[in-house]
């Protein structure tokens, strides 16, 4: 398996795990000899944020000793269970939180996008399914607004009113937003994501936060000038501040994966003035056609069909990000599109990867990255199992319980 890259350095997130580790160091000695007890109540403090009591730490204990340390963190999760609501309606809220929004706080409301991803984790559903399924979550309570396709009322009343996200259920969003059942994608169409990234620009912004937030990877990870060019909008100039090896050694990287890609999302835009997602379908969005006089002879978009460039030969193609080779490498709209990033090993990597930073403070070490390793053995789990993301989340608090 390729090593796992990731997006920026620099960013606050990464700047928080890097002091985490260290944090972490300094407390390896205390975990060296850690008995099931320690472990229990490590493992339930990292999934729930809370310390768990004296009576519930011997139950707790009771399950590592007789169920092993993933056994017991699945029975930590259990969202039948009492002691699992801080794991819903805490944990994962922030673990999602800044996948919704382009400054990636943690500190954004509670969103369609945040619930969606809770309500597969609570339900147990195949999580590749949030790029591309029919799918919302939304919530019940005293005072709490019906949903709404131009508001968050009812999201932010449910966290207001400290609402338990287990009691969240699943509808379809075409049954509530109006978008015809082929147009929705999961997440991608999700009125909180739509907000984020399909507002105003081109939709480029979709991609990319895709991209960085479901593969772990960013524009940079992507690069590739052996690419061919042909499907590069005319926004594009060709030669930027009049050096046109700019664009042939750096802007076609970038566009030339991006924009074959980024078509998929041609017929959607969202209507800040109305506060909803648009879809038109078959009809491209003005947005895909701004600034032709950059480069006439660009490409000019007439539909929603992608392509899927990194499946050429070249360092991108489906050994590295492991496409799933019983997919074509094009389709139409944001559900194919979604379809194709979910089912590669990207995807599966890039969710343990966010795993381990949110329950260890820390990604996978080179030892759980080697070949037949701790985290081949998560994503295969994960690709031949189902999807569980609750699988990845017991598999990866048993790996950092202390031994």
């Amino acid at each position: 398996m390729s090593n796992m890259k990731r997006t920026n350095g620099t960013s606050p997130l990464a700047k928080a795990a890097a002091l985490a580790v260290a944090v972490a160091a300094l407390a390896s000695g205390q975990q060296a000899n850690a008995g099931p007890r320690e472990q229990a109540h490590r493992m339930y403090q990292r999934l729930t944020g809370t310390a768990p009591s004296e009576l519930l730490l011997n139950d707790l204990e009771t399950q590592v000793t007789n169920r092993g340390l993933a056994g017991a963190a699945a029975y930590m999760m259990d969202p039948t269970l009492a002691h699992s609501k801080n794991f819903y309606t805490v944990t994962l809220k922030n673990f999602a939180t800044p996948w919704t929004n382009r400054d990636q706080s943690i500190f954004a409301p509670l969103n369609d996008y945040t619930a969606t991803v809770i309500g597969l984790v609570k339900d147990d559903e195949d999580f590749r399914t949030v790029l591309f399924d029919d799918v919302v979550y939304i919530g019940n309570g005293a005072g709490v607004p019906a949903y709404s396709p131009t508001s968050n009322a009812h999201y932010e009343a449910l966290e207001s009113n400290n609402v338990d996200l287990r009691g969240l259920t699943r509808t379809t969003q075409s049954s509530l937003n109006g978008l015809p059942p082929a147009a929705t994608a999961g997440i991608i169409t999700s009125r909180a994501a739509s907000e984020a990234f399909f507002i105003d620009g081109t939709n480029r912004a979709m991609f990319r936060f895709t991209l960085i937030n479901h593969m772990c990877r960013d524009m940079e990870q992507i690069h590739d000038t052996s690419r061919p060019p042909d499907r590069i909008r005319q926004d594009v100039s060709r030669s930027p501040g009049g050096d046109s090896s700019v664009f042939n050694n750096n802007c076609i990287g970038c566009h030339s994966v991006m924009d074959s890609m980024a078509q998929a999302f041609a017929y959607y835009d969202f209507d800040e003035t109305a506060g909803r997602l648009v879809y038109t379908q078959g009809q491209v969005q003005p947005k895909y056609l701004i600034n032709s006089d950059n480069f006439k002879p660009g490409y000019v978009t007439p539909d929603d069909a992608w392509e899927n460039r990194m499946r050429l030969d070249g360092k991108n193609d489906f050994h590295v990000l492991g496409w799933d080779p019983n997919l074509p490498n094009r389709g139409n709209g944001a559900k194919s599109l979604g379809q194709e990033f979910a089912y590669s090993t990207a995807f599966a990597e890039c969710q343990t990867e966010k795993v381990f930073r949110k329950l260890c403070f820390r990604g996978p070490t080179t030892t759980e990255l080697a070949s037949g390793g701790v985290v081949d053995g998560i994503v295969a789990t994960f690709k031949n199992s189902g999807g569980s993301l609750r699988s990845v989340f017991a598999q990866v608090a048993a790996q950092c319980a202390g031994q």
